[in-house]
């Protein structure tokens, strides 16, 4: 199971980067446990400036946009 955590501060983009990510692991099959994070001193604790940004298993993949779905998938796999 991947542990995805997305950060930012629960604008549109944030919404729209969970239901992505979530509907992109259901589509492969893949267990996920997603979690948002909106608290701004643990969105800085991840060295992050700009949002919405992902973070897959500790690692910082993503910052400041929307994930493309053939990104997402890349991470999933």
């Amino acid at each position: 199971m991947k542990n995805i955590k997305v950060l930012g501060s629960g604008c549109n983009k944030c919404r729209i980067t969970t239901d992505n990510i979530t509907a992109t692991a259901k589509k492969l099959g893949v267990e996920i446990e997603i979690e948002k994070v909106e608290d701004f001193a643990q969105i800085a604790s991840f060295g992050v400036m700009s949002t919405p940004s992902v973070v897959v298993d500790g690692v910082v993949v993503h910052i400041g946009s929307v994930p493309t779905p053939a990104t997402i998938e890349s991470w999933l796999r």
